[in-house]
């Protein structure tokens, strides 16, 4: 087997572990603050102590949504995301650009290729980035008609 045969397989596995990696991660710590969290009640309750209700309310608010981690709720947590997925994509256009006006110094065709595809690929969080601020744009326009109607009159 010669080595340049596993380089497109180090090469996927790579991706994957970068994929992965952060979101096992992720649920690997919260679910070692949620074991701790659970500890600490059973000893609390064993003791005879009493659990505060805002404790047991603010544990069930978070396995309802399944989210452990709170990091601000509503339009703005999709404004956030969106403005910086939109700059993900910029960024990596960028790169592709860039990409595009070195290469083609040396290889009209190379510089073409790997910029294209690099410019087209930072298109993909662009585009999710966009559909968040859609997202965040609804979200708000129906939180402000809501707030509107709070008064219990007709709307016309």
């Amino acid at each position: 087997m010669y080595i340049g045969q596993l380089i497109p397989f180090a090469g996927m596995l790579f991706v994957l572990a970068v994929i992965i990696g952060p979101m096992w991660v992720r649920s690997h710590f919260a679910a070692k603050e949620r074991a701790q969290m659970h500890e600490t009640l059973r000893v609390a309750w064993e003791r005879g102590q009493t659990v505060p209700p805002e404790l047991i309310n603010s544990l069930r608010a978070r396995s309802e949504d399944g989210a452990y981690f709170r990091d601000g709720g509503g339009p703005r947590r999709d404004l956030r995301r969106g403005l910086v997925l939109i700059g993900v994509g910029f960024g990596l256009v960028c790169l592709g650009a860039g990409l595009y006006f070195g290469l083609s110094q040396v290889s009209g065709v190379a510089g073409a290729i790997t910029g294209g595809a690099v410019a087209g690929a930072g298109s993909i969080p662009g585009l999710i980035g966009v559909a968040y601020l859609v997202v965040y744009a609804l979200r708000s326009k129906e939180q402000d008609r809501d707030a509107g109607n709070t008064n219990n009159s007709p709307v016309r």
